[in-house]
């Protein structure tokens, strides 16, 4: 017993000994296997304790939970408890009916226990260096093969479906948590079952280990006679919402995902049929079956490898021996005796001849030949794919998971893949990282399978079998965002998730041709045509889908990513540069693209802003270390996309990628790398980016064994390609001898644009240049973090702190102005009766909801400018601009020396009142800053740009070429207004309304003009100097329009409305203005220095009663001139 004790010492207490656990766990072990039963005459039987020896079995099992040794595994595994004893007791209880037992049940419990998979690379990882040295899983991954063959053993997956009927067959409501727990418990071990792996396929093991070779085949057959795919199904499909089979949802993704990753899509989408009489026709004979059809590829293949090898061998003692004596420097001339060397055997001081015994030396170049007796330097080897493996299916095997796939396609696939989404999106307990890379990979293995058996399909009146609402469910937006997110939490994870990554752009890849099938001219379906423009605008216009195409590729590196990796990202490249390319030859309007750019991450400084001028010229507050997303819209076009495809980046990747063309399966993998490069090198003229020396000698291989190639289309088409490239390259060689030496360094920043055709943008020579727009000072903003209201009192404070509390009343007599206006026209239009004593400026105005035709006839009011003081304020005055701009007032026209402001017709009456409210209340109660000046809420915004004027034209060109535009401006007018009277007077000779009534409302309107003239001491037509208003009419309109005709009077805008069917307000108002604020007299004319903006519209007739202009119309006022 001395000999089985090991002692331990602990890390806490020293001397104190444990003993080993086999020790003491193997005879317990023993004992309870032996008291579970055995054989008698032939047949087993069960043990008196059967039922507490099996729960004695699973507790044993979980001593293993902190035991990285496995220790009662193995102990398991050497009394083979499994196949002689549990298997028995199932079929001797379940398998003759009893499916309730409980004994069946806990054998079903032990059996799931003894198959759980184990993840190597998560055992070996926690192993410890010193304990656990000697540990060796080989064994347990042996017993797991074991089991996989015990459990199909005949009548065995039978029993296991019956235990979980009786669960499913009861009503929802009879159901206990037990039932539940069965049902689990029988997916997962059939989850164990598919999930080990069978030894690859050798026609040289033994009887015995070639069983353990198509354990999967048997396994399949197994499922589909149970009818337990039917069964896997059910629970997909889920028609009756159970939530039984919503709750196993998950176990099924992953039973699908690990069924279907053993076989590619596109080659179970073939008739297998015809495949297996295929097989038959090559392998027959030469005397192989069909089952070992695929080892026999894999054999022809190792063979290939032998002849490459056979061809380059030495051929000294073959049938045709070679010898060949080489020399090398043969034109250079034997050195003297008395010329000193650098030494005897220099190598350089003369040729020396080479000896090569090999045919190859008599066609190919010598330094080829040299370098097969190199010894190649070991590199890394490239991962093929980590999301799949390759099953050892037989053709039958294939048949069954193909009509499983079908079925699976047309009955679940859009309502399982709906309830997995909504069970991610509800963060369902359930849900683990690794189903988000199940359900990428299980989509898009469906959704090719579909593609590919569609396409096979041929198509029977018009009608098909496989139409597109099958997989309906993946073209909803809110599948498509959850991929992209899920793509791009992949890439922003540290290190980056590959795998996912992978099955990301799989599915997205799918997802993009089927968006091409919708959109192409086959379907006839205008409805499906139009949801493919829709969903290709939108993924257009969200812009990720475009930079993952090109990550994908510019991130490959070899060795880091998988080979499948590789050639997903290059089919994803080529399958959307071809949907954008058809896409953009339909759609010829312009197609915006969303880019986020992560703002400024601002780090929290504790301090205030100390800035003596009052604005900082950066915001910075203190947000803590937050970072923005800054969203901009950019106009996109196919060329430019293309242009960022040539990038030598992405150039390595498809050297790469087509450096593996002899390991190319299919015509179509050739194919997208040539279309690709050729993109590139010929569409956007990036040839250059392949002038390497890597590169050439890559070509150079591919053109000596371009007799060796396929007979294909693509083949022929690299051939082209590469010939077009190296003539470019020796071209450009020609006119840049340096380019020998550039060709040794890598073309990246942009230095491949020195040696190709491609040429940068010219800009037209009517293109004009944008500048810095310096005529006005910087505009302000408050900063981040206040409301509305707040804004405007930070505003009416930096004002009043500067002195221009005058400014302020200037802006509430601006809008007090506004809402008389605009509520005389709510009054007059919807017949709105108003008290007498109502006024704006009551505590309690009275808010009128004016109707649709009252606000049709609002119209946009021009600011006046009382003073030099007010305009200059307007144009200048950077806090009186924010609160104009927090008004929601507009710039009409900035292009002369002033700003000019309208207040915009869309303001309602009450929303400006509200402002009047929140302006007087700052006034009254000034906003607290908490010890702050309003200026240190400021900052400075981004300058304006504008357009460059041509210095080519003078001013006196201006006018004498707008004399002939302003001739061919009257004439047209002059035509129209003729046809317009023409028509009128032909087509009509019936009464145009009632003249009368119209009549009696033009006497009416004369008449309150008068009325609101003579109350104001004005009249109407005549102006404050005693001189008559005249009318303007043809020419002379059109001459102030143009400036032409100037008067030295200045009158503001507000003023020259006065003769309309509103002057009474205004008037009042205008004249308290000008009184209180005007120094000069109000007789004399005032005249300004500098001219007013010139409006760039004319103004327009008004369309109330009678022709009246209304007040606020963009109308020139008597004193502007150039």
């Amino acid at each position: 017993m001395d000999d089985d004790i090991v002692s331990i010492h602990s890390s806490h207490e020293s001397g104190q000994e444990e003993v080993d656990r086999r020790a003491i766990l193997e005879p317990v072990v023993k004992r309870v296997v032996d008291a579970l039963g055995g054989y008698e005459g032939g047949a087993y039987r069960m043990g008196d304790e059967v039922s507490g020896c099996l729960r004695d079995l699973k507790k044993l099992w979980r001593k293993d939970d902190t035991d990285d040794e496995r220790t009662v595994a193995r102990i398991f595994w050497e009394t083979r408890v499994l196949p002689n004893d549990l298997v028995p007791i199932l079929l001797a209880t379940a398998g003759k009916g009893l499916v309730e037992d409980k004994r069946a049940i806990a054998c079903a419990d032990l059996m799931t226990a003894m198959t759980w998979p184990i993840d190597m690379a998560e055992e070996l990882q926690e192993l410890d260096e010193e304990l656990d040295k000697g540990t060796d899983y080989t064994q347990l991954m042996f017993s797991h093969l074991n089991y996989k063959a015990a459990l199909l053993t005949p009548g065995v997956m039978q029993a296991l479906f019956g235990i979980a009927l009786p669960p499913i067959s009861k009503p929802a409501k009879e159901r206990k948590e037990r039932d539940g727990q069965i049902v689990n418990l029988i997916l997962h071990l059939i989850r164990n079952l598919i999930f080990i792996k069978d030894l690859p396929a050798n026609t040289h093991l033994s009887a015995d280990q070639a069983e353990y070779s198509s354990l999967q085949t048997r396994l399949v057959k197994a499922l589909s006679e149970t009818h337990t795919l039917d069964l896997l199904l059910t629970i997909a499909a889920n028609t009756s919402n159970d939530s039984l089979f919503n709750a196993a949802n998950t176990l099924v993704l992953e039973i699908f995902y690990l069924l279907f990753r053993g076989v590619k899509p596109h080659l179970l989408a073939v008739d297998q049929s015809k495949v297996e009489s295929l097989l038959i026709f090559f392998m027959r004979p030469n005397g192989i079956s069909a089952t070992s059809a695929k080892s026999s590829s894999a054999a022809c293949c190792r063979g290939q490898k032998k002849k490459d090898l056979a061809r380059n061998a030495s051929s000294r003692h073959s049938r045709f021996g070679t010898t060949i004596s080489v020399q090398l420097k043969p034109s250079k001339k034997p050195v003297a005796p008395d010329v000193d060397t650098e030494g005897p055997n220099d190598p350089a001081s003369g040729s020396r001849p080479l000896v090569l015994h090999r045919q190859a030396a008599i066609t190919r170049e010598s330094g080829s030949v040299l370098d097969f007796a190199k010894r190649s330097k070991a590199r890394k080897s490239n991962k093929i794919d980590e999301l799949t493996r390759e099953d050892n299916l037989s053709v039958e095997a294939k048949i069954v998971l193909q009509g499983f796939a079908r079925e699976s396609v047309e009955s679940s696939f859009n309502p399982f893949l709906r309830s997995l989404l909504k069970d991610i999106k509800s963060e369902r307990p359930k849900i683990k990282e690794k189903d988000h890379l199940r359900l990428l990979y299980v989509t898009k293995w469906f959704l090719e399978f579909f593609l590919t058996s569609r396409s096979n399909e041929k198509a029977v009146e018009g009608q098909r079998k496989w139409n597109l609402g099958l997989v309906a469910e993946v073209t909803d937006r809110g599948w498509i965002i959850w991929v992209l997110k899920r793509m791009r939490q992949a890439m922003d994870e540290k290190p980056k998730m590959w795998n996912e990554l992978q099955a990301g752009i799989e599915c997205l890849t799918q997802l993009l041709l089927l968006i091409d099938i919708m959109s192409s001219s086959v379907i006839s379906d205008p409805q499906l045509n139009e949801a493919a423009a829709v969903l290709q605008q939108q993924l257009i216009y969200n812009g990720e889908v475009l930079d993952i195409s090109l990550e994908s590729l510019r991130s490959y590196k070899e060795g880091t990513q998988s080979l499948a990796y590789l050639n997903a990202s290059v089919h994803l490249a080529y399958a959307l540069l071809r949907m954008l390319e058809r896409w953009g030859k339909e759609n010829t309007g312009a197609v915006y693209v969303r880019k986020k750019k992560p703002g400024k991450r601002k780090k929290a400084t504790g301090q205030g802003l100390a800035d003596e001028d009052g604005v900082p010229d950066v915001e910075n507050e203190p947000d803590g270390d937050s970072e923005e997303e800054v969203v901009h819209e950019t106009m996109f076009t196919f060329d430019a996309f293309e242009m960022k495809f040539a990038n030598s980046e992405i150039t390595k990747t498809l050297l790469t990628y087509l450096s593996r063309y002899k390991d190319f399966d299919s015509p179509e993998l050739m194919k997208r790398a040539v279309n690709l490069i050729h993109r590139q090198v010929v569409k956007a003229k990036a040839e250059g980016l392949y002038f390497n020396v890597s590169t050439l000698n890559l070509f150079k291989v591919i053109l000596d064994d371009q007799k060796s190639l396929p007979k294909d289309k693509s083949s022929k088409d690299l051939v082209k390609l590469v010939n077009f490239i190296l003539h470019r390259f020796f071209k450009a060689l020609e006119g840049e001898p340096f380019l020998a030496v550039e060709a040794f360094f890598p073309k990246n920043r942009g230095h491949w644009k020195l040696y190709s055709s491609w040429e940068p943008e010219r800009k037209g020579r009517h293109e004009r240049e944008t500048v810095e727009d310096i005529r006005f000072p910087p505009e302000v903003q408050v900063k981040k973090g206040y409301s509305w209201s707040e804004q405007i009192g930070i505003a009416i404070a930096a004002l009043v702190d500067d002195g221009k509390t005058e400014l302020v009343e200037w802006v509430k007599d601006i809008l007090v102005l506004v809402i008389r206006q605009r509520n005389k026209i709510v009054e007059e239009t919807d017949k709105t009766p108003r008290d007498e004593d109502s006024d704006v400026d009551d505590d309690e105005p009275k808010k009128l909801a004016p109707s649709a035709e009252a606000i049709s006839k609002f119209v946009d009011y021009l600011i006046p400018y009382i003073s030099d003081e007010h305009a200059e304020a307007a144009t200048k005055n950077s806090i009186l601009k924010l609160m104009f701009g927090l008004l929601k007032f507009t710039i009409y026209d900035d292009a002369g020396d002033e700003l000019q402001w309208t207040v915009p017709a869309a303001i309602l009456p009450s929303d400006l009142q509200s402002s009047l409210t929140v302006i007087d209340q700052f006034l009254q109660h000034p906003i607290d800053l908490e010890g702050k000046k309003a200026s240190q809420l400021l900052s400075k915004k981004t300058r304006r740009r504008r357009r460059r004027r041509s210095p080519s034209n003078s001013d006196v060109e201006l006018v004498d070429d707008d004399e002939p535009k302003r001739k061919r401006r009257e004439k047209k007018k002059k035509e129209e207004t003729q046809y317009k009277s023409a028509q009128f007077i032909e087509d009509s000779d019936a009464e145009y309304g009632d003249m009368e009534a119209f009549l009696e409302r033009e006497k009416a309107l004369r008449d309150k003009a008068v009325m609101a003239a003579a109350q104001s001491g004005k009249i109407g037509t005549m102006r404050a100097t005693g001189t008559k208003k005249r009318r303007r009419k043809g020419k002379d309109v059109e001459a102030r329009k143009k400036g032409k005709v100037g008067n030295p009077e200045n009158q503001p805008a507000g003023e020259s409305s006065a003769d309309e069917n509103d002057t009474d307000g205004e008037d009042d108002i205008l004249g308290a203005l000008r009184r209180s604020r005007s120094s000069t007299p109000e007789t004399q004319p005032r005249a300004r220095p500098r001219p007013r903006p010139i409006p760039k519209r004319s103004a327009k007739e008004g369309d109330n009663d009678g022709g009246v202009r209304r007040t606020g119309r963009l109308v020139l006022s008597d004193d502007d001139e150039l």
